[in-house]
């Protein structure tokens, strides 16, 4: 049997379970459902202060370790590595991007161009970049494996990492919902409205999409824009858009929620939503549009080879990341009956194929 152990600080918090935190808590579910899995692969489970509530967890086939230390840097650069090598494990997942130097057995290391170039040229604080430069380089060069999570993904870190493609493996994300379109039970209140959600970086576009949304309600007066994800601007400046557009138009057009408590929430604003907007200038994968997509709502993305890659005609394509032609791609979703009803009726079925059991079964083919 062998021994796997896997970060886990992403999960500890349920309000930060983004990206890399939905990565690693599907990969457990996962693995959690599967008895076969369970007979080939040990998991250790590393936490840096708490095993957190969720009720899969408590599963006994997981070994738990929380090293109970709040520095991050030294959970994740030294504790860690440190715990993990006298597990004597087989294979060690690191999905937060970054390699500490102070583990020397197997590893897999999750990369994305994404990180790349946030400590190239980003906002982050500079003891951020500073450790993403450091670190993700240090992967890089040492990683037994990279995992990639789109084919565009690979050639890009391939490309700026310097990486030998052979050595990167690409596994699909998967679809978080808690429900079928079926299922849900819509706010009556809420009707006619377009949706962003994801965490708000500035080359995910959410001012840019706010000023579309602005710029095209005088041509659908009743139409409504609700925006959920945490303002990620180096000074924040989202509050403050909708409030003042919010005052120029006389009503509350806009919502804007920073998190919402509830998966079950997200997933009633997806059903419900005339469109999900999410133009970003990079990505990796990006979950929002997928998770729309499987409620058969139209996703608004960027016109790039990753779009493409992922969505080929089950998407309406921004040529940039511009309010203008946000909006011009917006309306497009909003006018264009055909290939809306087609996206409603076909996209569910289309997206089924990036799915966390898929993704499961690729990461644990790698580690032999």
């Amino acid at each position: 049997m062998l021994r796997i152990g896997i970060e886990c600080e992403n999960i500890e918090d349920p309000k930060s379970r983004w990206g890399v935190g939905q990565l690693t808590l599907n990969l457990l579910k996962e693995y959690e459902s599967n008895p076969e899995w369970q007979q080939k692969y040990k998991l250790y489970l590393y936490f840096k202060k708490r095993v957190p509530d969720d009720e899969f967890l408590k599963n006994p086939i997981f070994v738990k370790r929380v090293l109970g230390f709040p520095s991050f840097n030294i959970f994740y650069h030294i504790l860690m590595p440190l715990r993990a090598m006298a597990d004597r494990l087989d294979w060690m997942f690191f999905p937060a991007y970054m390699l500490p130097p102070l583990y020397f057995g197997k590893s897999v290391v999750m990369l994305t161009e994404d990180v790349y170039y946030e400590y190239k040229s980003g906002i982050l604080p500079f003891r951020y970049r500073l450790a993403y430069g450091l670190f993700t380089n240090w992967a890089a060069i040492m990683a037994t494996k990279i995992l990639a999570i789109s084919e565009t993904s690979k050639r890009e870190i391939a490309k700026v990492y310097r990486i030998n493609p052979e050595r990167i493996f690409v596994s699909y994300l998967g679809i978080s919902t808690s429900q079928s379109v079926q299922s849900v039970i819509r706010n009556p209140e809420l009707s006619n409205y377009l949706l962003y959600v994801g965490q708000a970086f500035p080359r995910r576009h959410l001012k840019e999409t706010i000023l579309a949304f602005k710029e095209i309600v005088s041509e659908f007066p009743d139409l409504k824009l609700i925006a959920v994800g945490k303002d990620k601007y180096q000074v924040p400046i989202i509050k403050d858009l909708v409030k003042k557009i919010n005052q120029e138009s006389g009503a509350e057009k806009i919502k804007y929620h920073d998190y919402l408590e509830n998966r079950e929430e997200i997933d009633n604003l997806y059903s419900g939503a005339k469109a999900l907007v999410y133009v970003s200038d990079r990505e990796a994968f990006g979950l929002p549009p997928m998770e729309a997509s499987s409620f058969g709502v139209p996703p608004v993305i960027m016109d790039n080879e990753l779009g493409h890659e992922l969505f080929s005609e089950y998407a309406f394509y921004s040529k940039s990341g511009n309010a203008h032609d946000i909006a011009e791609a917006i309306k497009s979703a909003l006018n264009n009956e055909s290939k809306t009803l087609n996206i409603r009726n076909n996209g569910p079925e289309f997206v089924k194929k990036y799915n966390w059991k898929d993704f499961s079964a690729r990461f644990f083919n790698e580690i032999k």
